[in-house]
C-alpha cells in the first residue's frame, strides 16, 4: 500500500488521513530516533492528527518537541536541532484535508528512500520499549521568532517599502507581517487571522482567489503585494499595479539573481534556459528540486507552483525568506517595470478530474509512444512532448485524482493547438 505522494502524506480527513494511519506513522518514524519537533497549520484538524502522531512518537521512545501552529518553513528550520521535523498541513488543499510531511535536520523533506522506509515501519507493527522508555513531550514557544531573527540577519532591517500580505488564514499570520514590519516595511494585513477553514478563499495562491489582494495593493498605493497558501511554503507576488506575478514569472524573477545554477521541475518555462547558464530538471516536487540542489550545488530551486528553496537558508520551500527576498529586490527596482521587462512566452494550464489516475496515465504513455519520436518525449515525471517550438506535459497530480496539463509556445496560435491537442489525447484515454 502507497502512503506516501509527491508532498507527503495527504488525504481527506477521516477517510485517508486517521488517527489510527498518524499512530502508525508516529511509531514508524519515531523507530530509532531521540528527538522530533512536530508543527501544525491553521486546520481544525490538526490537534487530533498531532495528539496520534505524539503517542507514536513517544511510544517508540522519541523525545517529542512541539511548536504549536507555524509555517512549514518555520517548522523546517527549527528542524536542525532534531532528528526529524514533522508537520501537519496539507498546504495548498482546501479545508477537508490533512497530511503529514517528513522533514530531514538540514530542511529538506524525505527522499524516495526514506519514504518507502517509512512505509514498510507503518505497514509493521513495531516492538515496543518497555514502559520507563516512553518519550517525553515538552513545547517550544519561541521557533517563530528564531526564524524571523535569522531571516533578519540576513535581509537587513533598514528597509520602507508598503506591502501588502494575505495569509490565507493561514500559520503565516504571525511570521510574515511580523518580519517585514522589523525589516522596516509599512504592512497592509488580509486573511491575517488564523482560521484553517480558510473563510476568506481556498489557501491555494491562485489568480482566482487572490483578487482582494491585488485591489488592496492598488487601492493603498502599496509597492508590491506577498500572497501565501496555507502553510506558507509558496508565495506569490503581485506588482504596484495590482498585477498577479505567479510561479512562471517569479522563476524569472530570480532566475535574474541566480544566473549560474538552478533546479526546476519539468514543468518550467523553456524561457529559464535562456536566462540561466546551467538548469537541472526533475520531477515535480519540493523533494526532487532539494534532492538535485544537494547533488549539483546549485544557487537556487524554485518550482512554478510558487515554492523556492535557498539552500544558504536550508532545503526547505521557505516562503516566509523568499517573501523578504523579493521585497529587497524592489527596492532597487519597480517590480512593475520588472514585470514588464521579463521575456515570456504563452502558457495554459488546466486540470482534469478522473477516476483512476495511474490506468489513465498508463493508456496514454502507450499511445504517445506509438505517435511521437523517442527524442519528443521525457518520461521523467508523467508525459512531456516538446514540439521544438513549445512543449506540452500531462502528469497525474501526486494528492488529488486528478491529471493536469501544461502546454507552452512561442506563438498563441500554437500554444491552443497543441494545448488542445493534449486536452484530446487526455479525454481518449480516460474512455
Amino acid at each position: 500500500m502507497q502512503f506516501f505522494g509527491s508532498s507527503g502524506i495527504r488525504g481527506i480527513v477521516n477517510r485517508k488521513i486517521t488517527p489510527e494511519l498518524a499512530l502508525r506513522v508516529g511509531k514508524a518514524v519515531g523507530a530509532g530516533r531521540d528527538r522530533v519537533i512536530i508543527g501544525r497549520d491553521t486546520r481544525p484538524t490538526g490537534m487530533m492528527i498531532a495528539s496520534a502522531l505524539k503517542s507514536g512518537l513517544t511510544a517508540m521512545g522519541a523525545d517529542v518537541v512541539d511548536v504549536g501552529v507555524v509555517s512549514t518553513p518555520t517548522l523546517a528550520f527549527m528542524g536542525k536541532d532534531h532528528d526529524c521535523g514533522v508537520m501537519i498541513t496539507a498546504s495548498h488543499n482546501p479545508a477537508p484535508y490533512n497530511g503529514i510531511k517528513l522533514w530531514n535536520p538540514d530542511g529538506s523533506a524525505f527522499n524516495t528512500e526514506q519514504m518507502l522506509d517509512t512505509e514498510a515501519k507503518i505497514l509493521d507493527e513495531p516492538q515496543l520499549p518497555e514502559w520507563n522508555e516512553v518519550g517525553k513531550i515538552s513545547r517550544e514557544h519561541n521557533a517563530v521568532k528564531k526564524h524571523i531573527e535569522h531571516i533578519l540577519d540576513r535581509v537587513g532591517t533598514d528597509h520602507e517599502l508598503k506591502v501588502a500580505v494575505d495569509c490565507a488564514n493561514g500559520p503565516a499570520y504571525h511570521t510574515t507581517p511580523y518580519l517585514l514590519r522589523k525589516m522596516g516595511c509599512q504592512v497592509v494585513t488580509l486573511n491575517c487571522n488564523p482560521d484553517g477553514t480558510f473563510p476568506a478563499h481556498d489557501p491555494e495562491p491562485t489568480k482566482e482567489n487572490l483578487k482582494d489582494l491585488g485591489k488592496l495593493v492598488v487601492n493603498t498605493g502599496a509597492d508590491l503585494g506577498i500572497a501565501h497558501d496555507g502553510d506558507a511554503d509558496r508565495m506569490v507576488a503581485f506588482d504596484r499595479e495590482g498585477n498577479y506575478m505567479g510561479g512562471d514569472t517569479l522563476l524569472a524573477l530570480f532566475a535574474r539573481k541566480f544566473t549560474d545554477s538552478i533546479v526546476v521541475p519539468v514543468n518550467t518555462s523553456m524561457i529559464i534556459d535562456e536566462m540561466v547558464k546551467k538548469v537541472i530538471r526533475t520531477k515535480v516536487g519540493d523533494v526532487y528540486v532539494a534532492e538535485e540542489l544537494k547533488n549539483h550545488g546549485a544557487q537556487f530551486g524554485g518550482e512554478v507552483s510558487g515554492t523556492w528553496i535557498f539552500p544558504e537558508m536550508s532545503y526547505a520551500p521557505d516562503a516566509i525568506y523568499a517573501a523578504a527576498v523579493i521585497t529587497t529586490m524592489c527596492e532597487d527596482e519597480d517590480l512593475a517595470d520588472i514585470r514588464k521587462e521579463l521575456p515570456s512566452y504563452p502558457s495554459r494550464r488546466d486540470a482534469f478530474q478522473v477516476d483512476d489516475n495511474s490506468a489513465v496515465m498508463e493508456r496514454l504513455i502507450s499511445d504517445c509512444k506509438e505517435q511521437f519520436s523517442a527524442e519528443e518525449l521525457n518520461f521523467i515525471d508523467g508525459i512531456r512532448i516538446d514540439h521544438g517550438d513549445g512543449w506540452t506535459l500531462t502528469r497525474a497530480s501526486g494528492t488529488e485524482p486528478k491529471i493536469r496539463i501544461t502546454a507552452e509556445a512561442k506563438e498563441q496560435n500554437r500554444l491552443e493547438e497543441i494545448f488542445n491537442e493534449a486536452k484530446k489525447r487526455l479525454q481518449e484515454a480516460m474512455r
